[in-house]
């Protein structure tokens, strides 16, 4: 037998690839659910060989940065969404930054967010929503939180609205599309940015249009609990080509040049312009128009990112079939009340949120404890009020940060709230198992 060329033997490399996810990670070949004995997580990885045989050939590459995956990954994201632009990078938190900081470039003139502008929030929330507002310098507004969707109420945005506004920051909670045409009109209203935190929410849809694409940038995580995932990953997206220059820079280091990594001269003036006081001809590759960072994911994440999307469609269709699921088992429970959808939106779940109601003869954390004693993992709604956590401790109210008032969704869920998990992985059993569990503690309280 002759030796392989390099050509054949990736080709066999690919192959058997395959061939080890059949034997190593197909469902078939994976321990049976037993009731009380395995552990129901509440997320988890979905795949076969098509990520494995993807992560492999990146691998093989060897080119580990941003590359040919990475341009696909953006290109197919972008046309999955109907935006023009999609930036990859290595995390959701990260794109959260990214996409605020787009929005203090000195590109934007007068609207651009400077030190002391006020960004309308939520505290009940991820961290990272809100994280590079303080670190910035600008004063985060916390509204109050909707009882019926745990998503921004838009009735309090005027309350929160001042003269110092520029923006609205906010999530799609657990992939429950906030009020977008509401949020939108007040954003329009007083000429405000809006940046649509859509990392629990990757499919939703609000009047028929993706969440993430009603504001000005939106943001996903590929974090593996996601809605696909990478391992680490995330992405910023616009249909705006001047904020989609300003990412680009702050996510690469801050330059001024566009080319691709081993890519040179793309403007084709590298070394004939004059940039700020630089010498003229200073070459284009290392002037720098931001205060930037290196947020880029690796190849590799965007080679495995490449296979989920092509899942995407089916597991939004399973987060809503077993989201159904268990409101049909579990909506009679009189002590729990389960949180709903506005009309107009089409949510991708992310979790199963439920709220203990008051007068019901045991505590969110009993329930949970007794979950969590069963092998089921519960969680809570992240930070459930930001505002009681030691990172608030050195901050001063009405000086770093406002509040709208008393907050009292916000409290309730911080309370009283928790959520259970129905990602693509969670099959039948799995689901009857919690069901019964919630109910047999309900039954025995």
């Amino acid at each position: 037998m002759g030796r392989m060329s390099a050509e054949e033997l990736r080709a066999k490399i690919l192959e058997l690839t395959a061939e080890y996810y059949r034997l190593a990670h197909e469902p078939g070949q994976q321990k049976a659910f037993v009731p009380g004995e395995s552990k129901v997580n509440y997320a988890g990885r979905v795949f076969d060989e098509k990520e494995m045989v993807n992560l492999t050939d990146a691998a093989l590459d060897f080119w580990l940065t941003y590359g040919r995956y990475s341009r696909e990954f953006e290109r197919k994201l972008a046309e999955y969404l109907g935006v023009k632009y999609a930036l990859l990078v290595n995390s959701g938190s990260s794109a959260n930054l990214l996409a605020f900081a787009t929005l203090t470039s000195p590109l934007l003139g007068e609207r651009r967010i400077k030190r002391g502008d006020e960004v309308i929030t939520v505290a009940c929330a991820f961290p990272t929503t809100v994280a590079p507002v303080i670190q910035y310098g600008a004063v985060p507004v916390f509204a109050d939180v909707d009882a019926r969707t745990a998503n921004i109420d838009p009735e309090e945005l005027e309350k929160a609205y001042s003269p110092k506004s520029k923006a609205v920051m906010v999530a799609h909670t657990l992939g429950n599309p906030f009020d977008l045409r509401k949020v939108k009109e007040f954003c329009e209203k007083y000429g405000l940015f809006l940046i649509e935190d859509n990392c629990d929410a990757l499919g939703s849809r609000y009047e028929g249009k993706y969440t993430g694409t009603w504001g000005d940038i939106g943001t996903s995580s590929f974090y593996p609990p996601h809605h696909l995932t990478m391992g680490e990953g995330g992405a910023v997206y616009t249909g705006d080509p001047l904020l989609k220059k300003i990412a680009l820079s702050i996510r690469d280091w801050g330059r001024e040049c566009w080319c691709d990594s081993g890519v040179d001269n793309s403007c084709g003036c590298r070394f004939t312009r004059q940039f700020g006081k630089l010498p003229l001809g200073y070459d284009h590759k290392y002037v720098y128009s931001h205060f930037g960072y290196n947020l880029k994911a690796t190849e590799m994440q965007a080679a495995v990112g490449c296979a989920q999307l092509e899942k995407l469609e089916k597991f939004t269709a399973a987060r809503k079939k077993n989201y159904a699921y268990l409101k049909e088992h579990l909506h009679d429970l009189p002590e729990l009340e389960i949180f709903d959808k506005y009309p107009e939106s089409e949510p991708s779940w992310f979790g199963f949120l439920m709220t203990v109601k008051g007068g019901a003869p045991f505590t969110r954390n009993e329930l949970t404890e007794y979950l969590e004693k069963n092998l089921i993992q519960t969680r809570n709604l992240f930070a459930g009020n930001l505002l009681k956590h030691p990172c608030f401790e050195t901050l001063q109210e009405g000086v770093d940060y406002r509040v709208t008032g008393e907050l009292p969704n916000t409290e309730n869920i911080m309370n009283n709230s928790f959520w259970i998990g129905l990602y693509p992985g969670m099959s039948k059993d799995k689901l009857d198992y919690m069901i019964s569990k919630i109910r047999e503690f309900c039954r025995n309280s």
